[in-house]
């Protein structure tokens, strides 16, 4: 008996909190009306700049972006970012269009082509100035981004910075490209010893990768220092 009043007990007091919140929205009713038309409307407003204002920017940056690309290709670095009078080059991308993609995309193959240039700096600042979700193309600009760390002799910052892109991504392409450069430039300062660890985890841990194919050399001579 106890039992079944405690049910009951549950079942009027599930009833009242209906009738409650039945009561509150039957007050709130144009509030929440209100509401919801804003969130609805709010909505319709991101899909048509979606739509109406990115997409058709996108698809004009990546016509421009195509010839950049094309004299990235060819080495021809300085036009490459700058531009040869009729299509833009990256800097003018990332500019123009950096509510796109594309225009974020420009930052990184800028970033190459001052590194390409010695221009260590400027690679800094415009490899700092991209993002992407795709996970190589991020643990390259910071790997990149270490390179130019390290030819201004900023050997603590390379470190640091090639410790982030091994971190970012554990695959057979990025980490273990890093993994190599790191453990050079521990051989450069004579850390052997950290040096042999990283050759033997590529060997264990990335064993399918470009860099494993050779490793033993390098594992052989930081064991022979």
């Amino acid at each position: 008996m106890a039992k079944k009043n405690k049910t009951e007990e549950q079942f009027v007091q599930v009833e009242q909190a209906l009738g409650k919140t039945e009561q509150y929205i039957e007050d709130n009713q144009k509030s929440l009306m209100l509401i919801i038309g804003v969130i609805v409307a709010i909505i319709i407003i991101f899909k048509s700049y979606q739509n109406f204002y990115i997409a058709p920017l996108e698809e004009e940056a990546q016509i421009e972006m195509y010839m950049a690309e094309l004299y990235f290709q060819k080495d021809s670095f300085e036009i490459a970012l700058n531009g040869d009078g009729q299509y833009l080059g990256f800097l003018d991308i990332a500019d123009d269009f950096s509510s796109t993609n594309v225009g974020m995309l420009a930052n990184y193959y800028a970033g190459l082509c001052y590194l390409n240039t010695n221009d260590f700096e400027n690679a800094i600042d415009l490899f700092q100035s991209f993002s992407s979700n795709d996970i190589i193309l991020s643990s390259l600009a910071l790997g990149c981004t270490g390179d130019a760390y390290l030819e201004l002799g900023n050997y603590e910052r390379a470190i640091d910075l090639y410790e982030d892109a091994i971190d970012n991504s554990a695959n057979n392409f990025t980490a273990p490209r890093y993994m190599m450069k790191l453990a050079m430039l521990y051989e450069s300062k004579e850390n052997y010893s950290d040096a042999l660890e990283i050759y033997k985890s590529i060997k264990l841990d990335f064993k399918d990768s470009n860099e494993a194919a050779s490793i033993e050399k390098f594992i052989a001579r930081a064991e022979n220092r």
